[in-house]
């Protein structure tokens, strides 16, 4: 019979997001939706870094008082001059109480939060090609004006 591996992670990068507000569009069909324009940001993984370039966006789901469910897409500049687009999905969930001050902006103990995501990257340069072909996650902390994240790759 063969044996199936465990996964295991390996430390991939740092990420340190800063963000616009919102804009809150409403009440939609599928729950409250806000866009949030990414205004640039760092990036240090091990042995490189990267800025996260301006002009991205996170756009989120307001699914219920404990649930948003965000994509968010935009594109690293790693120091060698690579581009690297990102979609991250997440999930963020938390108590009514912790959600509410979350939408407002409002700082938050990320321990009382769960938020974790599933970047995926494409690059059209070869050296970074394997980043595309593998899966990643992640973990991360809301701040009034920026998202923290940690991404690891599955193994």
């Amino acid at each position: 019979m063969n044996t199936l591996l465990t996964p295991e992670l390996k430390f991939f990068a740092d990420l340190n997001v800063q963000v616009d507000r919102p804009q809150d569009v409403g009440m939609t069909v599928h729950g409250q939706r806000r866009v949030i324009a990414i205004l640039g940001g760092e990036v240090q993984g091990q042995g490189w870094m990267a800025r996260v370039l301006p002009g991205g966006a996170d756009f989120q789901m307001i699914v219920n008082p404990t649930l948003s469910e965000l994509d968010a897409r935009y594109v690293l500049e790693t120091d060698a001059g690579d581009l690297i687009f990102v979609q991250n999905r997440a999930v963020r969930t938390a108590s009514p109480e912790v959600m509410g001050r979350l939408i407002r902006g409002e700082p938050v103990d990320p321990q009382q939060v769960y938020f974790r995501c599933t970047p995926q990257f494409e690059t059209a340069s070869k050296s970074l090609a394997w980043i595309s072909e593998r899966l990643f996650i992640g973990t991360g902390a809301r701040e009034p004006d920026r998202v923290i994240m940690r991404f690891f790759e599955v193994l």
